[in-house]
């Protein structure tokens, strides 16, 4: 194990939830409600979407950056998803970790399965946001934005995929019964995981 991952206090938080579950809008309530918790900003070698901004919904890099960064180890975990690859920077989350602090990481499986392998489990809380059939979840995703049958496709594979990975979860938020029972449910986790923090 590094030495990095060998002195850790904090605790990680791990959400991992089919696109359009309403992860977004649960964990910036908990943001809100929690300021000391801190979310990791992931990599990201995919193109900037308008409105958003580098550093804050991701540090956009060139695919050839990202490659780069794998190859001189600077991930903790990395996942490639429709063509482009994701991954959390070791700077992001090792430094939170040392100082005891409350970290909320948000991936895909990939990562998850990675971030098993490199953390210790006590100083980990896999959450998984369960929010209805993929219909449910395809009629969001072409309700927020534009998006072609390709990604369509590629997000339909992931979610087969993630559904078959909830009993990895330690928690499972059900946010079909409505946002506020999934906004108490998740301040729960993250107080729980509070009492893990050294």
């Amino acid at each position: 194990m590094d030495t990095e991952l060998s002195d850790i206090k904090g605790h990680v938080v791990v959400v991992m939830a089919p696109m359009g579950s309403g992860k977004g809008t649960i964990i910036a309530n908990t943001l809100k409600n929690h300021p000391d918790v801190y979310q990791t900003v992931s990599c990201t070698s995919r193109a900037m979407r308008p409105g958003e901004i580098d550093g804050h919904q991701y540090h956009f890099v060139t695919k050839e950056e990202f490659d780069h960064k794998i190859s001189t180890g600077d991930f903790l975990e990395w996942a490639e998803f429709a063509g482009n690859k994701y991954g959390t920077l070791k700077s992001e989350i090792l430094p939170k970790l040392a100082e005891g602090k409350l970290v909320l990481v948000e991936i895909e499986l990939q990562g998850v399965e990675q971030l098993l392998k490199l953390l210790p489990r006590d100083h980990m809380t896999i959450t998984y946001i369960e929010a209805g059939g993929w219909e449910v979840l395809r009629a969001r995703a072409e309700a927020r934005a534009p998006i072609s049958e390709e990604e369509l496709s590629a997000r339909h594979t992931r979610f087969l995929i993630e559904q078959s990975s909830k009993p990895m979860a330690d928690v499972i938020i059900d946010n079909s019964a409505g946002m506020e029972t999934s906004f108490k449910q998740f301040d729960h986790v993250i107080e729980e995981a509070y009492k893990k923090c050294n």
